[in-house]
């Protein structure tokens, strides 16, 4: 089976996932970790002076965060965020496995809910793809063990105080099979690309991405 960060790696770039899996460390950084547990802290958080969120890891000013969790906290999910059914849950699908950060219970006896959490910035709107992919495993995960559909999955920005639902539509599913054939398509270095993902890639140096020139577009 494929872990759920495979999926989001292979999603972003195929050849990055390559070098990534002949890491001998794949564990997180310590910073990371520290904004992911921002997650199980709103209720302590939303309310803290600017002291106290100066010394948190989060990605924007005091003011700014506090807002955005006041904004949280008036959602319907709110209260499903702060006491989630089970947190930090190993899932195992048919085709892929993986760990969510919460776990939430259904509604009026609807499915259950997963919750991934990113210590990064979310887009304007939506969530990035490679964030998709994996919610969208998550889901398939859960579904399998369940033996009922999930059709949903939640993602969470806990440095900004943002969170975004993901639907299991046509297009996101697409996506993931996508992915899914890529990581079991590798078996040596894939093709490289050359675009704006190249400059932040930790493996750039290493891949020999070629940047092309304005000579060789003109030809």
């Amino acid at each position: 089976m494929t872990p759920f960060s495979d999926l989001a790696a292979a999603a972003y770039c195929p050849r990055q996932l390559y070098y990534r899996r002949r890491e001998d460390d794949r564990s997180l950084p310590a910073e990371v970790h520290d904004r992911i547990d921002l997650a199980y802290r709103y209720p302590e958080l939303v309310d803290a002076p600017d002291a106290v969120l100066r010394r948190l890891p989060i990605r924007r000013e005091p003011a700014a965060y506090r807002r955005n969790l006041s904004r949280l906290r008036e959602r319907d999910l709110y209260g499903g965020l702060v006491d989630p059914a089970e947190t930090r849950t190993f899932l195992s699908g048919r085709e892929c496995h993986g760990v969510v950060h919460k776990l939430l219970a259904g509604v009026d006896g609807g499915p259950p809910v997963p919750v991934l959490c990113s210590p990064g910035e979310p887009p304007e709107s939506g969530v990035w793809e490679p964030q998709s992919v994996r919610a969208v495993a998550a889901a398939k995960a859960l579904a399998w063990e369940r033996e009922r559909p999930v059709p949903r999955a939640i993602l969470e920005y806990p440095a900004v105080g943002v969170v975004r639902e993901v639907r299991l539509t046509t297009r996101r599913k697409a996506a993931y099979r996508r992915a899914l054939r890529a990581v079991r398509a590798i078996d040596g270095p894939p093709a490289r690309v050359d675009d704006g993902r190249c400059t932040s890639c930790e493996y750039r140096d290493r891949c020999g991405t070629r940047r092309r020139t304005l000579r060789s577009l003109l030809g």
